[in-house]
């Protein structure tokens, strides 16, 4: 989950994968599960690496009738206590949110609750988190209608939003970067400009990663210096520790395989 500051991620909601997985959408880093046991493996280790953590972690139940449902990530946005819950870009991703929305309103006491109406359309995918510093991605998921409903909520949290454009190849934003700690953002080559995130606050930057390590730039910052990435991008891996992280290296071949990344699968809170 992108929306969260590191010092917002105590608890964490995932959800299991169901027998459907294999007819999860697919397009941009996979071409489609084929091993259900060991995305579950995968999954559970990424749950367990979570715990380790300190992260207190739930598991919903899977609704074998939507392929995709372990991709809690684009069913609400969830900032400083309050909640969006916004229409998903993909049709067939709708009617996963009921469940997660339930969760959450039983969780988080007191927490306002919107949703999005009409023709927004978002995915929690397409946003990011640095600092107090907000930005969304424009794709095929999410739309100017629902960039604008997110950026009233931001204001009236007292948060700047900024657009950037995905193109064509990537799904989301965070397919493409993440924030390993709350002043950097990790983002591949070739995908977007340099100048795509604007004037950073002070002591903030973004470290560019080769294009073959695009995948490797989904990570999962943690309290305590630690952070969660993907098997397999090495260039991503040695700036991390450069960095003075700890890593924790999970395999996720079954999950990019439906095009899902670390952050796709929890929702911190």
């Amino acid at each position: 989950m992108a929306t969260v500051r590191l010092d917002q991620k105590p608890r964490a909601l995932v959800r299991a994968i169901p027998d459907s997985y294999k007819s999860a959408l697919a397009k941009f880093f996979g071409s489609g599960p084929q091993d259900l046991d060991l995305a579950r493996m995968q999954h559970q280790q990424y749950r367990e690496a979570l715990e380790s953590c300190g992260v207190s972690v739930t598991m919903l139940d899977a609704d074998h009738k939507h392929p995709d449902c372990l991709f809690v990530e684009d069913q609400a946005v969830i900032v400083d206590g309050h909640v969006l819950l916004p229409v998903p870009g993909h049709p067939s991703r709708v009617a996963e949110q009921p469940p997660i929305a339930n969760f959450l309103v039983s969780q988080m006491g007191g927490a306002q609750i919107c949703r999005m109406s009409g023709d927004a359309r978002m995915d929690g995918g397409d946003i990011l988190r640095l600092g107090d510093l907000f930005f969304v991605g424009r794709s095929t998921r999410t739309n100017d209608l629902g960039i604008e409903e997110l950026r009233d909520l931001l204001s009236h949290l007292g948060h700047e939003l900024r657009v950037i454009d995905i193109p064509d190849k990537a799904l989301h934003l965070t397919s493409i970067a993440s924030t390993p700690t709350d002043e950097i953002i990790l983002a591949p080559e070739g995908y977007l400009p340099k100048d795509a995130f604007g004037e950073l606050p002070e002591n903030s930057r973004v470290i560019w990663m080769p294009e073959e390590e695009t995948y490797g730039c989904n990570t999962i910052g943690l309290p305590n210096n630690k952070v969660l990435v993907a098997k397999g991008y090495p260039t991503v891996l040695q700036t991390l520790k450069d960095l003075n992280l700890e890593t924790i290296i999970l395999d996720f071949s079954e999950i990019r395989a439906a095009d899902g990344s670390l952050t796709c699968c929890s929702l911190f809170f």
